[in-house]
């Protein structure tokens, strides 16, 4: 039997303490649904200390990225406000473990969307776009892990920046992205590369974190997926990314 609390309350307390982990996966067989399980408790453990949950991640929507960890489907976690960074700010590197950030495409919901949507569906329920940038940072030693251990540990979601709102209407489906470390080109890319095209991203929000999450929230952010691959973030960098039609967004890394 897997004990479901205490492997929430270990990544709970790495997350917290910003402390790398044995994978899971070690010692233990874990199925994804009980992944699954361990990322609620152990958000569940944040919210009773305050935070709030203001939205989802999406994770592995590059057909590549799927490819290589042999899986078919998108994985999720959950965001809270003690994750969202100031756009434009600092984020410490303290917190983290050993974090990377990629660029990403962010939806504001104005409508609850749960279920099996179409993409017409799901754009109807949005209220604005942002280019956004999340920060990944896997607990686990090394940065190596099998997938129920991503998934436990809140699929390697940290933090996130989100820049300035545009309206919903603007066609999303094939945006030039360039992220850019100290005025550096460091990937370019485009938002064709999230599952063809970010929506569908949303979409599959809707239908597998929708319903555990009793429906996705007006207000709530969700992050379609990283655009390109993420980068290592170390003190002193100013992080910038570019989405054509959509802006801007930065961070600067403190101590």
């Amino acid at each position: 039997m897997i004990d479901i609390a205490k492997f929430a309350e270990v990544v709970d307390e790495a997350a917290r303490t910003a402390r790398a982990i044995p994978q899971f996966t070690e010692t233990a067989t874990l199925s994804i649904a009980e992944a699954y399980e361990i990322q609620a408790r152990s958000i569940d453990r944040r919210i009773k200390r305050g935070e709030r949950l203001v939205g989802v991640k999406m994770g592995l929507t590059s057909r590549a990225k799927m490819a290589q960890v042999n899986v078919h489907e998108v994985i999720w976690g959950r965001l809270t406000d003690a994750m969202r960074c100031e756009e434009g700010g600092a984020v410490s590197r303290a917190r983290y473990v050993h974090p990377r950030i990629e660029p990403e495409i962010a939806y504001l919901l104005k409508a609850p969307l749960s279920g099996d949507v179409s993409p017409a569906e799901a754009l109807r329920a949005v209220e604005a776009v942002a280019p956004a940038m999340e920060v990944i940072d896997s607990r686990y030693r090394d940065f190596k892990f099998a997938l129920p251990d991503v998934v436990a540990d809140n699929s390697s979601s940290s933090g996130f920046v989100v820049g300035p709102w545009s309206r919903p209407d603007v066609d999303c489906s094939n945006l030039g992205i360039v992220m850019e470390i100290d005025g550096r080109a460091v990937e370019i890319g485009s938002s064709a590369a999230i599952l063809g095209n970010p929506i569908r991203s949303l979409v599959a929000a809707a239908r597998l974190a929708g319903p555990p999450l009793g429906g996705l929230q007006p207000g709530w952010i969700v992050l379609a997926g990283g655009a390109t691959a993420a980068r290592p973030l170390a003190v002193g960098q100013h992080v910038r990314t570019t989405i054509q039609d959509i802006g801007s967004v930065s961070i600067r890394v403190g101590e």
